[in-house]
């Protein structure tokens, strides 16, 4: 079912949004997280959410509001949300283009801008799945659904691709090997920097006089 892959689209960007926040906290500690994790995400919200999970979701609301118009306005305004995730996106990707670039900045204001798109992206998807797909849910026929399913297939979205859909996949998994390789590189250097401060270690390294 459609709305069972929006779910699932959900929790791959969810993982996402843990390896952002995880070179956050590197940042907000003072050391230099990896940004080429932080760019490919960047770039992965510009392109899948934007061009392909969003616009689906738009044709489900526009079902929805000529289904049930009490239900949609119960909802709220699905596009202004799209609009607002995109906003924080470029405002994101801007603060990180302004580090990478030596522009004056404040650390303590790209955490925060990161930390707002973090908490805000979150605090959407859950309201779309506690609000909207419910909603749709109830109200949409059989008929609906594939009537969306027809029109994006239609339109070659890529969600419907399996070729499309395998290469979002190596996107991710491409990040969150970024992730992973960065956060051991993290951990090695601090475990060398541990025995390089540990005096027994130096002694036992040194060996006796």
């Amino acid at each position: 079912m459609i709305i069972g892959r929006l779910l699932r689209e959900h929790r791959n960007i969810d993982l996402l949004l843990v390896a952002l926040q995880r070179e956050l906290e590197i940042f907000e500690q003072g050391h230099r997280p990896d940004y080429e994790v932080i760019r490919a995400i960047i770039s992965y919200f510009e392109v899948y959410p934007e061009v392909y999970h969003h616009p689906q979701e738009d044709l489900i609301f526009s079902k929805l509001k000529r289904c049930d118009p009490d239900a949609a306005a119960m909802v709220g305004d699905l596009a202004h949300e799209h609009q607002e995730v995109i906003d924080r996106l470029h405002h994101f990707a801007r603060a990180i283009d302004g580090v990478l670039a030596d522009r004056e900045v404040l650390r303590q204001d790209v955490g925060k801008i990161v930390r707002d798109f973090i908490v805000r992206e979150r605090h959407h998807m859950m309201w779309e799945e506690r609000d909207f797909f419910p909603a749709a849910v109830t109200a949409l026929s059989a008929q609906d659904w594939a009537e969306v399913a027809s029109a994006l297939t239609d339109h070659g979205d890529p969600l419907f691709s399996e070729t499309a859909e395998a290469a979002s996949d190596a996107l991710r998994a491409h990040i969150l090997q970024l992730e992973q390789e960065a956060e051991a590189e993290r951990s090695a250097t601090a475990f060398s920097s541990a025995l390089a401060g540990n005096p027994r270690h130096n002694a036992e390294r040194d060996g006796p006089h």
